[in-house]
């Protein structure tokens, strides 16, 4: 038998050293609480954002080969955008554990070991063509989350995990099945792969027709797969549960994190399909981002919920980032980064305020957060009011905030893609959400406050979450300053890719 030999070289073990320092320090966290019980939870922040930051620091100064571990790591420059829009998002967002009120889930170091492997889960995500490291980073992430949530301990946030665990179990069931019906025909599992396979002339033809079927069936299940992970319609149903049972900030997190981890998966496994240019699969794919464009901001002018609406809210950007795929253009690429960027500035403004704000006292057995709460909230609060109907404003669409620029620039590649009635379609989906962030607005600062107004505001509040609020207020004041910044680093990054 011979003897095989594998170096270290070969292996280019630094190509894993970003993940590596997020599960050292989720492992380090356990330890940790080992040894030294009933720690404060600051020693805990303290810690994730310590490990977050030398995770950053090594992904950024990354210069070695792309491919490592087999080729089962592909660290390219899409890879490490992505990444670090996760771990400054996933800095931010633990920021807000520093909150005044006790919550079961902060008095527990697993919880934010837990916070570490998922987003070392989604480092994983994003740094590999191939479906079965894809996928178990995809499962790892799941699991943890679905625990992250049922944390909180209260029944909502446990029928909010289940939900989750429910929906995401048939994801992950649909993208087995799609993986083994793109390996009983290309005998593959790595994307790349299986694109040389698929679009060879002559493989996907009427003298192929069984090959067609089943890669078409491949498609819809991954469709189906990574549209329930990324809520897109009709399979975004869980959404509003999931949120409104999940605290605000986990319910922020959601909205923004995994979606970009899911975002580059849909990036790399679509632009396979596009390259095809069936028609099926291009009108399946048009047919999906128009809709989770429409019907959830359609939904969302009947809600009567600040959170759920914020929950509808972000089905709906999940659908105006998703056209980036249908544009198929390298400006189109560059705009879906630019497009969560600034999307992931707002919502976390958005949902960090309502976690800020979050109180108890309401006796009359509705949501904390239902309109009626926030009726004349600016006679009660002036600043709170302000700071929220910016956000919300951004959220609109208005300028001069954030997601202003970012939906010029989504308009501004399907017109330049020659797609007109897309970019109509952004259009009018604009005004419509338009119209449901400025009920609450209207309710702050056109009515009066009344018995059901809520007399106490900031319960949740310290100098740390203040400071976190602050720093993205200013940030989605600022924008413009940053468009061409961000423009230049997202060009940077994606320079040597295929998109």
């Amino acid at each position: 038998m011979s003897e095989i030999n594998i170096s270290l070289d070969s292996l280019n073990l630094n190509s894993i050293a970003p993940m590596s320092i997020a599960i050292i320090g989720a492992l380090s966290i356990i330890l940790t609480d080992i040894f030294n019980k009933n720690k404060h939870k600051s020693l805990y922040v303290f810690l994730v954002v310590l490990f977050l930051v030398f995770d950053l620091f090594t992904l950024i100064a990354y210069n070695a080969d792309k491919r490592g571990m087999f080729d089962l790591i592909l660290l390219d420059g899409v890879s490490i955008l992505a990444q670090i829009i996760i771990i400054l998002s996933a800095i931010i967002f633990i920021f807000f554990a520093m909150s005044k009120l006790r919550f079961q889930e902060y008095r527990m170091a697993e919880y934010f070991a837990l916070y570490l492997f998922v987003i070392a889960s989604f480092q994983f995500m994003v740094s590999s063509d191939s479906l079965i490291l894809i996928f178990i980073a995809l499962e790892s992430s799941s699991l943890a989350l679905y625990v992250l949530i049922a944390m909180h301990n209260k029944m909502a946030s446990l029928e909010a995990s289940i939900k989750y665990f429910t929906m995401g179990s048939i994801g992950g069931a649909c993208f087995v099945f799609a993986s083994m019906l793109l390996y009983a025909v290309t005998g593959t599992l790595e994307l790349d792969g299986i694109a040389t396979v698929i679009t060879a002339e002559g493989f996907l033809t009427k003298d192929n027709f069984s090959n067609y079927i089943l890669v078409l069936s491949a498609f819809c299940f991954m469709l189906v797969s990574l549209g329930f992970k990324l809520s897109l319609f009709p399979f975004h149903v869980w959404v509003p549960d999931v949120y409104q049972g999940s605290t605000s900030v986990m319910a922020g997190f959601l909205s923004i994190v995994p979606k970009m981890a899911v975002f580059i998966v849909a990036l790399r496994f679509f632009e396979i399909f596009i390259q095809v240019d069936d028609k099926i699969i291009n009108a399946l794919l048009y047919t999906i981002v128009v809709l989770t464009m429409t019907i959830p901001n359609l939904i969302a002018l009947h809600q009567t919920d600040v959170k759920r609406m914020l929950a509808y809210s972000s089905i709906a950007n999940t659908g105006m980032a998703m056209a980036t795929l249908v544009i198929t253009t390298h400006q189109a690429t560059v705009t879906l980064f630019l497009y969560w960027i600034l999307f992931a500035i707002t919502n976390m403004g958005a949902f960090g305020m309502l976690w800020i704000n979050r109180g108890k006292g309401f006796t009359d057995y509705t949501s904390p957060y239902h309109f009626k709460h926030f009726s004349g909230f600016v006679k009660v609060s002036p600043a709170t009011a302000l700071i929220l109907g910016m956000f919300l404003f951004s959220l609109a669409g208005l300028p001069p905030f954030s997601l202003f620029w970012a939906k010029m620039y989504l308009i501004g590649s399907a017109i330049n893609a020659d797609q007109i009635a897309l970019a109509i379609i952004i259009v009018i989906n604009s005004v419509i959400a338009a119209f449901y962030y400025l009920r609450p607005v209207g309710a702050m600062f056109l009515k009066d406050p009344d018995e059901f107004t809520k007399k106490e505001f900031m319960q949740n509040a310290t100098n740390v979450t203040r400071s976190i609020i602050a720093l993205v207020v200013i940030l989605s004041i600022i924008s413009i300053l940053l468009i061409e910044p961000l423009l230049g680093i997202i060009e940077h990054y994606l320079k040597d890719s295929l998109f």
